[in-house]
């Protein structure tokens, strides 16, 4: 069992936000923190939301995400998905994000979980789909994944060694979408 973390810490205000936030107060955050390199980036990560009213909360659990893989920075899974014989990475070319972005009732619906896992092993992949750098964010320069095929850039700040904050930067969505990775192992 871990410890609690200390009063005031980044862990510990990130724990106050898991259960959601205002934008601002996870900006605000993401802005306290770190940068992180991309060497410190390697390895299976865990994800999770942080749930701040973006119309892409929760989207990712209900389809059985997982989290992200890095293994060099050319060799980058960006989506790992849930599946009976372990998380498996999905080539996220074939994802819907105009659905996901503009429709998101629809995106959170039965019937489209349904024919996502229906159509997951069509769309899984060995191939990286994604690139590791350092990019200038909000005035610091830290670790970024870049998709290959979508206008998506998910940047990293530093909460701890085994914990990272990411921001998805998306072409077209209003605010920002904020997720949680843990380190696993």
């Amino acid at each position: 069992m871990s410890a609690a973390p200390r009063a005031g810490s980044p862990e510990a205000r990130l724990a106050g936000l898991a259960a959601g936030a205002a934008p601002e107060e996870a900006l605000a955050l993401f802005d306290a923190l770190g940068p992180v390199e991309p060497a410190a980036m390697i390895g299976r990560w865990r994800g999770s939301g942080l749930p701040t009213g973006s119309p892409l909360d929760g989207l990712l659990e209900a389809y059985g995400w997982y989290g992200k893989e890095f293994l060099d920075a050319e060799t980058v899974h960006p989506l790992l998905f849930t599946t009976r014989s372990g998380p498996r990475p999905v080539d996220p070319a074939f994802v819907p994000m105009a659905v996901l972005r503009d429709r998101p009732a629809l995106a959170h619906s039965r019937a489209a979980r349904a024919a996502f896992r229906l159509a997951r092993p069509l769309v899984t992949t060995t191939r990286p789909r994604a690139r590791l750098r350092t990019v200038e964010h909000r005035g610091v320069h830290t670790a970024a994944m870049v998709y290959d095929a979508l206008p998506i850039i998910d940047v990293f700040r530093r909460v701890s060694d085994d914990v990272r904050l990411g921001v998805m930067d998306l072409r077209g969505l209003d605010g920002p979408f904020f997720f949680v990775l843990t380190r696993e192992g």
